[in-house]
This record gives C-alpha cells, structure tokens and sequence, in this order.
C-alpha cells in the first residue's frame, strides 16, 4: 500500500467558504422545485384516482384540492412550475454555450426570478 501522509493535506473548501450567488442558488432553486413538482404530481394522481374510485373518493380529495389550503399548494405549485421550466429554459441556453458570461447568466437568473412570479400572476388570473 502507498504511504499516504494524511496530516499535511488541505481539507476540502466547504460551503461555508463560498459567498452565495445568483446563478448558483437559482441553480438550486430549480432542483428543489423539481423535487417539490413531484408532490404536485402526486396530488393530481390521488385527484384522478379519486374520481376514478368513487364519488365519496372524489369528494374528499377535490374538497382538499379546492380548500384554502389546496388553493395555496397549487399556487405555489404554478410558480414552482413556472420558475422550474424557465430555470430550464436558462440551462438549455447554457448548454448550447450561450450566455455563460457573468452578467448575461445573472441577467438570466433575474429573468427566472421576476418572470415566474409574474406568469403564475397571469395563471392565476387567466385560469
């Protein structure tokens, strides 16, 4: 086996050496909100196997839906769905080598940032 000297390495740079920015914690906005679009797929799921059960079934699970509290939970379904596809589109761009520049990719994350909120308000009042 090598003789490795463990005790003079550098340790690894952790997140708390980083300072946050733009383009990194939109990045991860998107992951979380994929992740949280699959408990939006989930209540939708439950709302089709409700309807396709039973009406009792479906009473329950539309009387959720339609609440208060499913009100909010799909609203912030549109905007995490709204903010994840216009994460997405700013990756494609990425990916074909387009606005990798500092300035162009900050200007991206503030477009996904004031653009979902903005197209979920248009959700919202066209549906």
């Amino acid at each position: 086996m090598a003789d490795v000297n463990r005790g003079n390495r550098p340790l690894s740079p952790h997140l708390t050496v980083y300072r946050p920015q733009l383009t990194s914690m939109t990045s991860i906005l998107v992951r979380i909100t994929g992740n949280a679009l699959l408990v939006t797929g989930i209540l939708v799921v439950w709302w089709f196997l409700a309807a396709a059960t039973s009406e009792a079934a479906f009473a329950t699970a539309n009387g959720v839906l339609t609440s208060w509290f499913g009100d909010l939970v799909l609203t912030l379904s549109a905007l995490g769905l709204w903010y994840h596809t216009l994460g997405g589109i700013r990756h494609l761009i990425w990916d074909n080598g387009m606005m990798l520049e500092l300035e162009q990719a900050e200007k991206l994350g503030w477009a996904c940032l004031i653009g979902a909120p903005i197209l979920t308000l248009l959700t919202i009042i066209l549906v």
